[in-house]
């Protein structure tokens, strides 16, 4: 084949492409090599000498297609008569229109591809760029050729579905109703439908912009409008038979099946919308009819209707955050206040926990199986914890939640016969409760507090238990949480490297003090002693002065420069008493056993005499002297501890075991060290916010007073949320000191002063 350019006679070349065009476009067939010889003559045409015939060409061919729609559409699709639409080989229009659309959709393609030299040399260099329409002058609406395919589509568009289409979308909504019926005709030819539907959208796919109009208006519009009436009165046929629970189900296998008929039938962009009309008509419409037994099933927790509630409502913007959430916050912070309202006895922190984590265990397993763990449920669930665990009794008590969660891990730490695997499972329990504690400053000082007294008294179950809670806590709440608690441990294993350093000092100095001596020296900034700081007076029995001496001497020529203040209430030892039947070993605390040594010389002495020997205060003589009495150690004459009333040595003391302690009772929680705790969590709270303000102010220089309270609250809300009282106070003091002073000319701004 010459590609040189040449005259050609149009009618010659035209009249045996058309025959070709012919078989093509109705998918007759075509030899390769008459295919090739077309494929030339269209190319000639296009180049032809001296004037080159591609317009003349293009025109020729639409005219073809156009007669050749317009014919099918009379003798193939259109109804042989009237308005019946239905000839006498029973084809229906929608099989003789998908027949018809099958056969021209697949020959223009094929036709396409032979008007190829056309399509790219012709119409494709005429076609209006987007640059053109943006800076040109040229309006998007103008006319540009179309190429051959999309120009056979048009066609068919204009011809055949803007004269039929109106038919064809009624009989199509007739086969969908036929396929939503209870007998799912199965008349109703999925295929046939959905190809139909397709060549909607087809028709108009080569458009950039716009390429669903046609779909759209046609058939979506109708479609949904004749859905949402079809959903409407199945809806009100359900309500009429249905209770709630069977309502959901029928309407979750609705949703279903519309689903499945969606994709079965329509184009992709219509499936969310028919859902959404779905959802709409059987669920927003009555979402009155649905709530109204809501409360119900969350109190009874009926399982398998509040899934399917769920399902329901989860595709719906902001349904679930409505009544189902709040019913079902509401719920578990009722069962959350019922379980810790009845709590009594000694154990009530046992109680509070345990009971608590029960309650949150339970709804954690109910969210994951029945809301696939949802946020907005897991959220709601954090709220009502929070809620219960944060409950005041009233305005003036403050909460205990704090207090009984540090006193239920003290429970678990000291010693006794639970198992540390056990331990370890619980401790790790514990702290889904402490997250939700807002007072977590309280919680650091009961805590803290809780702890000196296991490590003074070694009454810990396992270092390493201990260890792992503070790690855990550090990493809920950061390391400023833990510091002082990581110091405590720090002083006690020093302490065991300085009793080693000491016996061995004695040696080097020859020296037997009488008695086995074990001494922990703690950081007075690091341990939680509160009020029992304050020295008592006390004069040391002569048996304790040469080892208290020798330690001091010890200490000071390792350490200058560091005061040494002996706190004789903490501390405790064994006394062996040899004056009875039998030998008993009994632990004691310091005072008791000073008042015990004051009889090796004698059998009796009066109060004034045993007080005022060991120069102790009442309150502290009479709390120890009680407790040797109550032991049966010693017997007093009458009941008044004071003065001239005698103390014997009671020499029948008999006991069937052999080693035994008395100081129980002296290491019980006192109503007055929970309330100094509080005054200290208090005055703790003053100088954090202070700091807070300073810091804030010293950055920012100035700031206005609502602002200032926000960074506070921002601040603090990982221990605490201080009043707004409380903040206002620390302000003014603030003022007081000179650290930052109001604005002038404005009542509501502070500046920091420099």
């Amino acid at each position: 084949m010459s590609l040189k350019p040449k005259a050609v006679n149009f009618e010659e070349v035209w009249q045996d492409l058309k025959e070709t065009v012919k078989a093509v476009i109705t998918m007759g067939n075509v030899q390769r090599d008459v295919w090739s010889i077309r494929f030339s003559d269209i190319y000639s045409l296009c180049v032809a000498h001296p004037d080159p015939l591609a317009d003349r060409l293009y025109m020729e061919t639409k005219q073809f297609l156009e007669n050749h729609v317009q014919n099918m559409l009379a003798t193939q699709v259109a109804p042989p008569n009237g308005n019946d639409m239905t000839d006498q080989n029973g084809k229906d229009l929608l099989q003789r229109y998908y027949n018809a659309w099958s056969q021209y959709s697949k020959g223009i393609g094929y036709l396409n591809k032979l008007y190829l030299y056309l399509n790219q040399q012709h119409i494709k260099k005429q076609k209006i760029s987007d640059a053109d329409v943006v800076y040109g002058n040229l309006s998007p609406d103008t006319q540009e050729l179309m190429e051959i395919e999309e120009l056979g589509l048009d066609i068919w568009r204009v011809y055949m579905i803007l004269s039929l289409g109106e038919e064809l979308v009624k009989q199509i909504l007739e086969g969908i109703k036929k396929d939503r019926s209870e007998k799912h005709d199965k008349s109703t030819n999925v295929e046939v439908i959905h190809e139909v539907i397709e060549s909607f959208v087809e028709v108009q796919n080569y458009k950039k912009k716009g390429n669903l109009k046609l779909y759209q208006e046609l058939f979506e519009t109708p479609m949904l409008q004749a859905s949402g009436e079809h959903y409407k009165t199945e809806a009100s046929k359900l309500l009429q038979r249905c209770t709630v629970s069977q309502y959901m189900e029928e309407v979750i296998n609705i949703l279903e099946d519309e689903n499945k008929r969606a994709h079965k039938f329509l184009h992709t962009s219509s499936i969310t919308k028919l859902q959404k009309e779905c959802e709409e008509r059987f669920i927003n419409d009555h979402l009155d009819f649905l709530y109204s037994e809501c409360k119900e099933m969350v109190s009874q927790e009926k399982r398998k209707d509040l899934r399917n509630m769920y399902i329901i409502l989860k595709p719906i913007p902001d349904r679930l955050k409505g009544l189902l959430t709040q019913t079902f916050l509401d719920h578990i912070k009722n069962e959350g206040i019922e379980t810790i309202s009845t709590l009594k006895g000694e154990n009530i922190h046992i109680q509070f926990v345990e009971n608590m984590l029960k309650v949150h265990q339970k709804y954690q397993e109910l969210i994951a199986d029945v809301f696939e763990n949802d946020s907005l449920f897991l959220s709601a669930l954090d709220k009502a914890c929070a809620s219960v665990i944060n409950k005041r009794i009233n305005d003036k008590q403050p909460c205990r939640s704090a207090e009984l969660v540090a006193k239920y891990c003290d429970t678990l730490l000291k010693k006794s016969k639970t198992t540390e695997t056990e331990i370890d499972s619980k401790l790790t329990n514990s702290i889904t409760i402490f997250k939700y504690i807002e007072d977590k400053d309280v919680y650091q000082k009961f805590y803290s507090r809780m702890l000196a007294k296991r490590l003074i008294h070694e009454q810990s179950q396992s270092m390493d238990a201990e260890e792992a809670m503070i790690n855990r806590l550090k990493q809920a709440c950061g390391y400023e949480f833990t510091n002082k608690l990581h110091r405590m441990f720090t002083d006690i294993s020093l302490s065991v490297d300085l009793n080693n350093k000491f016996n061995n000092y004695l040696k080097n100095e020859n020296t037997d003090l009488g008695i086995n001596l074990s001494i922990k020296v703690l950081q007075a900034g690091a341990w939680p002693l509160g009020p029992t700081q304050v020295v008592i007076s006390f004069a040391v029995p002569q048996e304790f002065e040469k080892a208290i001496r020798m330690f001091e001497n010890f200490y000071h020529t390792s350490f200058s420069g560091r005061k040494l203040t002996w706190l004789h209430h903490l501390c405790q030892g064994e006394l062996k008493l040899g004056y009875l039947k039998k030998i008993y070993i009994v632990t004691m605390q310091t005072y008791q056993m000073a008042m015990l040594l004051l009889f090796e010389t004698c059998d009796s002495l009066t109060c004034k005499e045993i007080q005022e020997t060991l120069q102790l205060n009442n309150d502290t003589f009479q709390k120890h002297m009680q407790s040797l009495i109550e032991s049966k150690l010693l017997i007093a004459e009458s009941e008044n501890l004071e003065g001239e009333t005698q103390i014997k040595l009671n020499l029948d003391y008999s006991n069937k075991r052999t080693k035994f302690k008395i100081t129980a009772a002296l290491q019980r929680e006192t109503p007055q060290e929970v309330e100094h705790t509080m005054i200290a969590v208090d005055e703790d709270r003053k100088l954090y916010l202070q700091a807070a303000i300073v810091r804030i102010m010293k950055s920012r220089k100035i700031l206005r007073h609502n602002a200032l309270i926000q960074e506070i609250l921002s601040q603090s809300k990982v221990s605490f949320t201080p009043s707004i009282s409380m903040i206002k106070k620390c302000i003014e003091s603030l003022i007081d000191k000179q650290y930052i002073e109001r604005t002038p000319n404005s009542g509501d701004e502070y500046s920091y002063v420099a």
